[in-house]
């Protein structure tokens, strides 16, 4: 140790701390912009409904389910069609997790080690989808989601529980941005996989506020068949069509470089965290200011400002 060093680290400090802020900074209007310049008419109809129809081969709103088999095909299909929607693209936070978990595999680990959070991450989503399943078919007509009702400004109930639970998802992915950034305690810093597991319960937990219209048709038909086990059948597959999009696209990445691209953000662990609390705090500003405030504001609750095309 020389004299000059603690100096040097003292003035390190503030460095790392000015590049801190500026990310946070510049994450938090980056979720606030895109919340803004959100079309969900475009994600939901142009994208999602043309991908289901065409995976479907007929009109996946108008043509009515028919039966156990054509359901559970169903569930996967909405899924996948609903991958961008603006009830599910918070998932896309979850590469940078993934990546941090991966990272900190070596070449003798192998490629099983660097694809292991993807396991974690869809475990996680599986959980929470079949136990809502499984409930939400007990429960029925008596959830808001399931609900015709509207509030006295006209706001459908179901959107309520939606502006409650992406919410509550939106602060969670938030938090783990920040603890990611170092600027509030990381309950996973020594966890990377533990916070790639928790994070995959969040994903799950987004079919407990979803309005997308093609999953409130599953959910009714499941809800109709009065089967539990089917209804958590259908929720995983929905689920799992949901992530599938991200998830594949994390493996091919991981294999076609044999993880060179993962080892190369573990040579700076910085990087990774960098990349990791950047992601999940846009995406979290984005959910808790789209769906907690512009969604009210369409019904007259509050004030949002819109383009002229959303």
């Amino acid at each position: 140790m020389t004299a000059t060093q603690p100096a040097t680290q003292h003035q390190q400090a503030p460095a790392r701390s000015g590049r801190t802020g500026r990310l946070i900074a510049g994450s938090v209007l980056a979720g606030i912009a895109l919340s803004l310049l959100w079309s969900y008419e475009f994600v939901d109809k142009t994208i999602g409904d043309n991908v289901a129809n065409t995976l479907l081969g007929h009109d996946a709103k108008a043509t009515a389910i028919g039966g156990t088999a054509a359901g559970l095909l169903f569930a996967f299909v909405s899924g996948l069609a609903g991958t961008f929607t603006a009830c599910n693209i918070a998932m896309a936070a979850s590469i940078g997790p993934m990546t941090h978990a991966g990272a900190g595999g070596t070449p003798a680990a192998g490629l099983r080690f660097m694809l292991r959070p993807l396991g974690l991450l869809t475990l996680g989503t599986v959980v929470v989808a079949a136990v809502y399943g499984f409930v939400g078919v007990l429960l029925g007509d008596s959830l808001p989601q399931l609900s015709t009702a509207t509030t006295a400004g006209g706001m459908p109930v179901r959107l309520v529980q939606s502006v409650v639970v992406f919410g509550v998802i939106g602060l969670a992915f938030v938090y783990l941005g920040l603890a990611a950034l170092g600027t509030v305690r990381d309950p996973f810093a020594r966890r990377p996989f533990a916070r790639v597991f928790v994070l995959g319960m969040l994903v799950g937990a987004f079919l407990i506020g979803r309005p997308y219209p093609l999953f409130h048709k599953l959910f009714q038909w499941a809800a109709e068949n009065g089967n539990p086990l089917y209804g958590a059948g259908a929720f995983v597959l929905q689920s799992l069509g949901n992530i599938a999009i991200v998830g594949v696209l994390f493996a091919l990445v991981v294999l076609v470089t044999r993880g060179g691209l993962v080892r190369w953000l573990a040579a700076r662990p910085a990087r990774t965290l960098a990349v990791t609390g950047a992601l999940l705090l846009a995406l979290g500003v984005f959910t808790v200011v789209y769906w907690t405030v512009r969604v009210p504001a369409m019904f007259g609750y509050g004030w949002f400002p819109t383009m002229p095309y959303n």
